[in-house]
């Protein structure tokens, strides 16, 4: 694999750990955002109810923030020590 593709594969991690920043910087807002729409949506719903549909749509945005992050973070290491020792 030559260096500028793993320069390449650099950068797409270090979007996806970016991304993933950001999911979890914003997830109650995102989470809020969907749940509100969702509420518009249907035209209204009981109050707990509701409640479970924020939280559920801002624990999603707080787990895949994390796997994304994760998953950037993890490729970000290995394509840095790919470049420092490569040869050729």
């Amino acid at each position: 694999m030559s260096k500028e593709k793993l320069q390449g594969f650099a950068i797409i991690s270090a979007l996806l750990a970016f991304l993933g920043i950001i999911l979890i910087a914003f997830s109650v807002k995102f989470g809020t955002s969907y749940a509100d729409s969702w509420l518009a949506s249907r035209g209204g719903a009981d109050t707990a109810y509701y409640y479970l549909i924020v939280k559920s749509y801002i624990n999603n945005f707080l787990v895949s923030g994390s796997i994304l992050l994760g998953l950037g973070l993890v490729s970000s290491v290995f394509f840095y020590f790919k470049m420092v020792n490569f040869e050729g």
